[in-house]
């Protein structure tokens, strides 16, 4: 990565010299097909930028990582490439006012999901194109001045390879037998320019809307196309554009809507106006719960609301990431729930999404919603819970401060305002404080410019009359922000169920606010603060709640309340209040009872984590038995057929522990033990397959076998992930191999291997890599893209090594590499938190044994 960043003042500067007018990018994509595998594949790419300088200077610089430049033309001026190109620049000199620079290159496929990621699928031979950039790699396809607020319109030109349809973000506009030309798009930022090109699988349909009429297409690979549901995809489509349409009162602005999953994405999805791609993931090869469909749906709007939210208006630089993360986070929700059939999409936001935000506010590397991005390696890793689900959450928050007209409205002014333009933080807030009328200068410093999460805890107190005296709400945790939230108490009905009585809104501001309207209300069993989920905050339980909790949380009723309560359990299981073997009791007690079924999802990742992480290292036998026992009561008392038999078949696969265990995993698979109603389709045969595999149940001649029933690119991702899991000294030796010493696997595989690497129930042969760890770190930093460096820093920190030599291992590499690239020192210092955090939960959990 040396050599590839680009720092915020280095953007500053250039955006401050020149202005661009336009693209045009003309590429040669026919070397996809043809020739070796085993051979470096390149691509030709032609680039002519328009530019003009509008302030005094002579030099700049264009970006392109590319292996090598054919030639450099500046108005007319041939440069020599050698001069020139480092590698990741071209230095310009001698500007004139008006300039045209046109760049002749040879650039690289890509395997990484990084630039134009070449992908051939092995079912049958076929090779598929996607482009993927944010936040920097159109560098990678073309030269450019890569950086959000140097917008200009774009012309792209794809030569391809007979037989195959190409796509970008403009409509195509002509072909000459393998050329097409397409388009020239409205100003947008390059990070958000997209070709995609192969013999994908296309549908089309059409959204109208008055005299609006939008083209929309949809498309995946042929192989996956028996199992795509393209009519779902629309459905979602068009409920979306008319929720934005009803409320951003701003015209849908790119044209057409086409919609493509592609393979081994590294994201969930991206904006690319006109071309948004997705991971292919989201198109479903076996049964699967409305949970998933709900999550697509999601990340459909999600992406949808960037049109307009990013796309439309960009940050100026990536310190204003929020401005369009945080705004399609929410609004996902927000139509989600408004205009589809997800209705309790906020239950799921409550319990999952936010999740993710108060984990991120509390690692060391926490940091306000609008960060302090110094370059793009910062950039990269702040795409984080802070800048998606905490911002969302903040401005739910802010709907019920400043009232959800006046936010709508201010949406509005703000598109009309700064339509194809890029904005900073004060662009959004002075048009909200029009609107509503509110200081949001004073809500901003609370709420966007300081880091950290509160803890809101009740404290009643009873008269004599054993009714409500005071309930007051105190608010811990570094910067104490004004919360608009609700208060509800609930109590036991004469039928057993756990109901709402009374419910007051307050502004808790200070370390504690009276609530004096709940001031004389009969007892309650349960006392909830942030009811309803108004705001972004920590909740605690006085003792009686949460005594009530562990004798009817199942009897809640209130699918939203019961969600905030696991969500308060979980935390306080994660700040090693709650011990993991209680948090485990109450998920086998009341799990079985939870109607939500990404509740109930949710619910088994936070128990695995609890077993592997937080309990004591005594109780994790006992604890797997219960877990295991437990799953497979739930998966026989189960609906036949239901999507909760499913999860909970899934769940048991993952908890599998015994003997008995294993012979009804092997059995489900060979046909000899039948559960009434479960279909083992595909996918299901895999979840079944990797824990025997894990627990050496299942050789590589079975895994095999496998691959040969599902011959596909999901099939091998299985295979690679299953083969890395087997119990062997070897296996661990050659899938460290793979993903530290080479880079022969794309991005997909590098995950599966590294997600078949770490076994919980193979801490001992895995602990030799913890000072291997330490010792490749760096190197794979530094030779490694982005993206992989993630990968790997991440996914092989010796986690499972959760005793405190690990800790004083992290404590001294961090000491020795004081001056190692900040963006890695981050992640070891997230890893080291989490760590820490585990061996904390512990110790609790070993104080309750």
């Amino acid at each position: 990565m040396p050599g590839e960043n680009l720092s915020r003042d280095e953007a500053r500067e250039r955006a401050e010299l020149l202005s661009v007018d336009g693209y045009e990018v003309a590429l040669d994509l026919r070397s996809a097909v043809g020739g070796s595998e085993s051979e470096p594949r390149t691509f030709r790419s032609v680039t002519t930028i328009r530019f003009r300088r509008t302030a005094p200077g002579t030099t700049t610089f264009v970006d392109l990582i590319a292996p090598s430049v054919n030639a450099v033309t500046l108005n007319g001026r041939e440069l020599d490439p050698a001069a020139v190109f480092d590698g990741s620049r071209i230095v310009l000199d001698g500007l004139a006012d008006e300039n045209v620079l046109v760049v002749d290159a040879q650039c690289a496929y890509s395997r990484t999901g990084e630039g134009l990621h070449r992908f051939v699928d092995p079912e049958d031979g076929e090779v598929y194109l996607y482009t993927q950039y944010e936040p920097a790699d159109a560098r990678r396809v073309f030269a450019n001045f890569e950086q959000p607020d140097l917008k200009a319109p774009f012309r792209f030109e794809v030569t391809a390879p007979e037989g195959w349809s190409v796509w970008s973000n403009g409509a195509e506009e002509s072909r000459d037998g393998e050329v097409r030309r397409f388009a020239r798009t409205a100003p947008i930022s390059t990070y958000i320019t997209c070709v995609v090109a192969g013999p994908y699988h296309y549908v089309t349909d059409t959204y109208r809307r008055g005299d609006l009429e939008i083209p929309l297409g949809a498309m995946c690979r042929r192989s996956l196309a028996r199992h795509f549901d393209p009519e779902d995809v629309f459905l979602v489509t068009k409920q979306g554009f008319d929720f934005f349409h009803d409320n951003f009162d701003f015209p849908y602005p790119f044209g057409k809507y086409d919609q493509a999953f592609v393979p081994e994405y590294n994201l969930g999805a991206m904006e690319n106006p006109g071309m948004v791609t997705f991971r292919e993931e989201y198109i479903y090869r076996g049964k699967v719960t409305q949970a998933a469909y709900e999550r697509r749906a999601n990340v459909i709007l999600h992406e949808m609301a960037h049109m307009w939210f990013g796309d439309l208006v960009t940050m100026k630089w990536w310190d204003d990431l929020w401005l369009k993360e945080s705004f399609a986070d929410f609004m996902g929700s927000f139509s989600l729930a408004e205009a589809t059939r997800f209705t309790n999409s906020w239950v799921t936001f409550a319990n999952s999404r936010k999740a993710w935000a108060y984990r991120a506010d509390q690692l060391p590397s926490t940091h306000p919603v609008t960060a302090d991005i110094r370059d793009l390696e910062d950039a990269k890793l702040n795409f984080d819970g802070i800048t998606y689900a905490k911002g969302a959450a903040v401005l739910k928050q802010l709907v019920a401060y400043a009232g959800r007209d006046a936010f709508m409205e201010g949406a509005r002014r703000y598109f009309k305002r700064h339509a194809y333009g890029n904005t900073r933080l004060g662009d959004l807030l002075s048009v909200l404080e029009e609107t509503s009328g509110r200081d949001m200068k004073a809500w901003s410093r609370s709420w966007l410019e300081t880091s950290g999460v509160n803890v809101l805890t009740p404290v009643v107190a009873y008269g004599e009359d054993g009714r409500i005296a005071e309930l007051a709400v105190l608010q811990e945790g570094g910067e104490l922000r004004p919360h608009r939230a609700a208060v509800g108490l609930y109590r036991l009905s004469p039928g057993g169920e756990l109901v709402r009585y009374a419910r007051a809104e307050a502004d808790i501001t200070g370390e504690r606010t009276v609530v004096a309207e709940l001031a004389g209300e009969e007892r309650p069993a349960l006392v909830l603060v942030n009811d309803d989920d108004l705001t972004y905050g920590k909740v605690r339980f006085d003792e009686d709640s949460l005594a009530t909790l562990r004798a009817h949380l199942g009897d809640l009723t209130d699918p939203l309340a019961r969600a905030l309560c696991w969500s308060a359990l979980w935390n306080l299981t994660r700040d090693a209040v709650l011990p993991a073997r209680d948090f485990t009791a109450l998920v086998l007690a009341f799990a079985g009872r939870e109607s939500d079924i990404g509740v109930l999802q949710m619910l088994h990742a936070w128990t695995r984590s609890a077993l592997v992480h937080y309990a004591s290292p005594a109780w994790r036998e006992e604890g797997g038995r219960l877990l295991a026992e437990g799953a497979l009561r739930e998966l026989r008392a189960a609906e036949p057929g239901s999507e909760h038999q499913l999860t909970w078949a899934r769940f048991f696969a993952s908890a599998a522990a015994s003997e008995a265990d294993f012979q009804l995993l092997e059995g489900l698979l060979e046909g000899t033990a039948k559960i009434d109603g479960l279909d083992v389709d595909q996918e299901l045969r895999w979840s079944f397959l990797e824990p025997l595999a894990a627990h050496g149940r299942a050789d590589e001649a079975v895994i095999a076998a496998e691959l040969a029933r599902d011959d596909t690119a999901s099939g091998k991702r299985h295979q690679v992930r299953a083969l890395a899991s087997r119990p062997s000294a070897a296996v661990k030796a050659q899938a460290w191999a793979q993903v530290v010493e080479s880079d022969a696997l794309s991005n997909a595989l590098v995950e599966a291997t590294i997600a078949g690497f770490s076994q919980p129930s193979q801490r001992a042969l895995t602990a030799p890599y913890a000072a291997k760890y330490f010792e490749a770190i760096e190197r794979v930093w530094a030779e490694r893209s982005i993206q992989i460096g993630m990968d790997v820093v991440r996914g092989l920190f010796p986690s499972l090594q959760d005793d405190p030599s690990t800790l004083e291992a992290t404590d001294a590499w961090l000491a020795a590499h004081e001056s190692a690239a900040p963006a890695l020192r981050r992640l070891v210092l997230e890893a080291r938190d989490d760590l820490a955090r585990a061996l904390r939960a512990q110790a609790r959990d070993a104080s309750a044994g």
